[in-house]
């Protein structure tokens, strides 16, 4: 969809909500930095996902976090977290969450993201 003028980005014809049944929150916290992985699933079976489900499933073939899974989407984080949350409990992708519950961050993990934001 175009602006008034003919020229712009074009925007999706439907409301981000309507993807996810209009549920906001997912089943389940979802931190932005899980990994998702796709599961192998038969020809037959891909067939009968939405279009939303089976890009999903193929960016996810390798690991990927729910942010990146939403910006690669161009749908809100909400969103992404209610589609993978829903993939997850149909056993189309598994989640790989972060062991947040050990108290201790991971050093490794926010030199790499401290060193991105310095390539920035």
């Amino acid at each position: 969809m175009l602006g008034d003028d003919g020229a712009g980005d074009e925007e999706p014809l439907f409301r981000p909500y309507a993807v996810t049944g209009g549920r906001s929150e997912p089943r389940y916290h979802l931190a932005v930095e899980t990994l998702v992985s796709s599961m192998s699933i038969p020809d037959d079976e891909m067939a009968l996902l939405t279009p939303e489900q089976e890009t999903i499933v193929m960016l996810c073939r390798s690991f990927r976090s729910v942010a990146e899974i939403s910006a690669l989407l161009k749908v809100p984080l909400g969103v992404a977290r209610v589609l993978v949350a829903d993939m997850a409990d149909e056993n189309l992708v598994r989640l790989h969450q972060p062991l947040l519950s050990q108290g201790h961050p991971d050093l490794n993990m926010l030199e790499r993201v401290l060193s991105g934001l310095r390539r920035l």
